[in-house]
């Protein structure tokens, strides 16, 4: 195996209490911008018409904006999509279909000579009850992957592992979301996708480190050490892997966030973000809370047998 580091020893767990106020910080300006801008979600989730348009010189935004109020189709929401001369246009639910909408649309921008040609390149109609439904499946799907990994990691290893594990995991997920809301990012089923896959690669990173640490207790190699010890000494011999892989994965997002295209930017954006955190929680979260959790029971501990003897 490819080694960046031959014999680390850097005292990661450590300074575990440093990252608790890194994390902290990072979670309340997270939930922060959760609670007061919220999450900008997709059609998918909405309900509504999505109509991509392509025009034929660079438009103004309030020309466009005055055409579509003509129409009677509600407010709509106007973005532009990655070329200034391309726009995407968020249509609320109405009682018309989809196609109804769409030539309302065309009719409106035609209207306006100063607009150009346009080229209508997508329409995507989302209903409500779908979106409802889209919405309920995407808490599922987290809570349900939240409640495999505890199941699966108090049986791999302990209970202790397996909620610092999904504690970590929640942290992680909280930093993305709140990283989107902060930026503005759209929340979509490619989006939920990528969160998903962000949870899988940080448990992962912490059944490695959580391995190594079983493994060199096993051998009666740590004897002597504290709890702390062992759990830095499992990240320390871990960590050209992890580095390794993390980088593998952080590279291939940025090409995608920055070379991608609009389309893949907000599912790259959030791998990028995710890719971050998830290594910086399998140990300061995951490890971290492993060790105070072991050493807050075995104070317990000594202290009743303290009691006893007296």
């Amino acid at each position: 195996m490819i080694e960046i580091f031959r014999t680390p020893n850097y005292n990661f767990i450590g300074r575990r209490r440093v990252a608790y106020v890194v994390s902290l910080i990072a979670l309340i300006i997270g939930l922060g911008s959760l609670a007061t801008r919220g999450l900008r979600y997709d059609i998918d989730f909405t309900g509504g018409t999505l109509v991509q348009v392509r025009f034929e010189q660079k438009p103004d935004i309030a020309r466009i904006r005055g055409a579509l109020g003509r129409t009677g189709v509600g407010e709509s929401i106007i973005q532009e999509f990655g070329d200034p001369r391309e726009y995407i246009i968020r249509l609320p639910l109405t009682q018309a279909s989809s196609e109804e909408v769409t030539k309302k649309i065309a009719r409106a921008l035609a209207g306006d000579p100063s607009l150009g040609k346009t080229e209508i390149r997508r329409v995507e109609f989302v209903g409500p009850q779908v979106g409802k439904e889209l919405q309920l499946q995407a808490i599922y799907a987290v809570l349900f992957g939240l409640i495999g990994i505890l199941i699966y990691l108090a049986a791999r290893f302990d209970l202790k592992g397996g909620v610092a594990a999904v504690i970590a995991v929640f942290h992680d997920v909280v930093v993305c979301l709140g990283t989107m809301s902060l930026f503005g990012k759209e929340f979509s089923l490619p989006v939920l996708a990528a969160l998903l896959t962000i949870i899988g690669f940080s448990v992962n990173d912490t059944i490695v480190a959580y391995d190594r640490l079983r493994e060199n207790r096993g051998r009666g190699s740590q004897r002597g050490k504290t709890f702390a010890d062992q759990m830095n000494d499992a990240v320390n011999q871990t960590l050209s892997r992890t580095v390794l892989t993390s980088l593998t994965v952080f590279f291939s997002t940025a090409i995608l966030l920055f070379l991608g295209g609009k389309t893949l930017e907000d599912f790259a954006f959030v791998l990028f973000v995710g890719v971050i955190t998830g290594t910086y929680s399998t140990i300061y979260v995951a490890g971290a809370l492993v060790v105070d959790w072991t050493i807050y029971v075995e104070g317990r501990r000594r202290g009743k047998k303290a009691m006893a003897r007296a």
